[in-house]
């Protein structure tokens, strides 16, 4: 990712501009705005409103984190808010995340933030997190943390280094787009953590995506993960929360799951 060493809002949208691999005359083009006037908005030449600025994110789709984050760098005030999960503004939110948690069951499960960090689960995670010690489950545990950490997942997942990999590319993407200090810090610790050789294998012909393997009660489970955000968001909040599920990958684990749950 490009680092970005100035605070000033044309720098950070040159920043994101170059992020989208676009040149100034393909945004102008998207912006309906003219290549002289958006190049003086980059270089401080010119004063744009809120509302171009908000205007040129849209077109760059710029986190609404970092639009604020750009806003501010202007000297405008943000424009998008973040209230707690648990504030009454967000109780439609809550609900609706509950019942997609819910409606997925006997398939684990969780909603995190941005950060990976659980807000929520349904009571198919139950199976995923045995045997984990209970140091990691504190607090606001972490999904990735879970995963990999020696005392969490990480013994029983049988494509250990595969999985790692899978996790490990999709929270490089998040650092690309956001730079968060705090993903930065993660991956870093990890990088750390034991679990051979990150496995980057070309695909067999047949495999469609990369599979959970996990071990429980002498049985090998398969599972195939889904991601599900919320559309149109208008706070960061909504923004930056996630579904993940996990779905049976094959009849044995299907199987295993719904008798439990019957």
């Amino acid at each position: 990712m490009r680092e970005v060493t100035t605070q000033t809002a044309g720098d950070l949208l040159r920043h994101w501009r170059l992020e989208r691999r676009l040149s100034q005359l393909e945004l102008a083009g998207r912006a309906e705005t003219s290549t002289r006037h958006l190049s003086f908005i980059e270089t401080g030449r010119a004063t744009p409103s809120r509302t171009m600025l908000v205007h040129l994110c849209e077109q760059l789709e710029v986190p609404l984190r970092e639009r604020n984050r750009l806003l501010l760098a202007a000297g405008y005030a943000p424009v998008y808010a973040e209230p707690a999960l648990d504030t009454p503004a967000m109780a439609p939110v809550r609900e609706a995340m509950r019942q997609m948690l819910a409606g997925l069951e006997p398939f684990p499960a969780l909603a995190i933030d941005q950060n990976w960090n659980m807000v929520d689960a349904n009571a198919g995670i139950a199976l995923m997190l045995e045997g984990i010690d209970p140091a990691l489950l504190t607090a606001q545990p972490n999904a990735l943390r879970l995963s990999l950490h020696p005392d969490g997942m990480a013994s029983r997942i049988v494509n250990l280094a595969e999985w790692r990999g899978h996790l490990f590319e999709r929270l490089t993407r998040r650092i690309e787009v956001t730079g968060a200090p705090e993903l930065i810090e993660l991956l870093e610790e990890l990088r750390g953590y034991p679990g051979g050789e990150i496995e980057l294998s070309l695909p067999e012909p047949d495999q469609v995506v990369v599979p959970l393997r996990l071990r429980h009660d002498n049985r090998e489970l398969s599972f195939i993960s889904a991601t599900t955000v919320f559309g149109t968001p208008m706070n960061v909040t909504v923004a930056e929360l996630a579904i993940e599920s996990f779905y049976p990958a094959d009849p044995d684990t299907k199987k295993l799951l719904t008798t439990a749950h019957s």
